[in-house]
């Protein structure tokens, strides 16, 4: 019942927003009555959390996908990235993720909620590249928040029309730009 509720509040939110949907419409469309709802999701904002929840989620497992333990943790950084941009193409995941998530939910929600998922693994790559030689010492934190804001603009840009292959080049070269020029890094 709660994956139901959860995916009818997700179509709905991508289809006309979250101040546009009641829960009166998620019920109506989910087929349950209000007190099936309530009994999963104490408020609209609680069913909205479960859905970005659920959304990260789904990006953070299709950048570990991307995975390959014979790789470089450059080779998987890059990897990872392109799998961000791609697993954001996914419809509405941008507007539910990037735009609604953090004005609903406010920015220290959508922090903690990104630092269980894609954060979390981007400062575990970000830190084994950087053990390999293969990246330059940086503080890992600004680092991996800094590229976080890069990769959220790269999926808004693909979201609005741009090539994602023109972007995940452009990313490429930046994470290459970010190469130990005493180890001569290459993936």
């Amino acid at each position: 019942m709660r994956a139901r509720l959860t995916a009818t509040a997700r179509r709905l939110f991508v289809a006309a927003g979250y101040a546009a949907t009641s829960t009166p419409a998620i019920v109506a469309e989910a087929g349950v009555t209000r007190g099936a709802l309530y009994h999963h999701f104490p408020d609209k904002q609680a069913i909205f959390r479960a859905v970005v929840e659920a959304e990260s989620k789904a990006v953070s497992d299709a950048i570990n996908a991307s995975d390959a333990p014979d790789m470089s943790a450059l080779k998987r950084l890059l990897a990872g990235a392109e799998a961000y941009v791609l697993a954001m193409r996914e419809d509405g995941r941008v507007r539910l993720l990037l735009i609604e998530g953090p004005a609903v939910l406010g920015r220290n929600v959508m922090r903690e909620i990104e630092a269980r998922h894609g954060d979390a693994s981007l400062k575990v790559g970000l830190q084994e590249a950087m053990t390999e030689g293969a990246l330059r010492r940086l503080p890992i934190d600004a680092l991996a928040s800094q590229l976080s804001a890069m990769f959220e603009r790269a999926a808004m840009d693909v979201a609005e029309g741009m090539a994602s292959e023109d972007v995940v080049v452009v990313i490429e070269q930046i994470l290459r730009g970010l190469a130990n020029p005493e180890k001569g890094a290459r993936p």
